[in-house]
């Protein structure tokens, strides 16, 4: 059984700073490309960042120099780290594992974590 766990969301005031992180199970975890998606109310679920089996990363232009992912093969985890966040990253994050074989992909999602920057 896949299983995609977030955790680590919060309350933040603007300017702060906040980790949220994923731990996976049931799957070859270096295999997949990792992603951090977000959805706020009234809008739909956005890419922020993904990680690639070996490291190689693309962010949404909105979190550029903000916003850091990286992952633990060993611990089966990613991270999404937010520094200088503002009111408009509130949102739902949600964790994400793509696998592309042949033909076929493969997704699987967390049920998210809360993020809220408000003072």
């Amino acid at each position: 059984q896949v299983q995609l766990v977030e955790s680590g969301g919060g309350l933040v005031q603007p300017g702060g700073s906040l980790r949220v992180s994923c731990v996976a199970s049931g799957i070859i975890f270096r295999l997949y490309v990792m992603g951090w998606y977000r959805q706020a109310p009234g809008k739909q679920r956005e890419l922020v960042a993904t990680i690639t089996t070996d490291g190689s990363t693309n962010y949404v232009d909105s979190v550029k120099g903000r916003f850091t992912i990286s992952r633990d093969n060993a611990k089966k985890m990613v991270y999404l780290q937010m520094s200088s966040l503002k009111p408009e990253d509130t949102a739902v994050y949600y964790c994400k594992a793509a696998l592309v074989s042949g033909i076929s992909r493969r997704d699987y999602w967390g049920q998210g974590t809360q993020v809220t920057v408000s003072s």
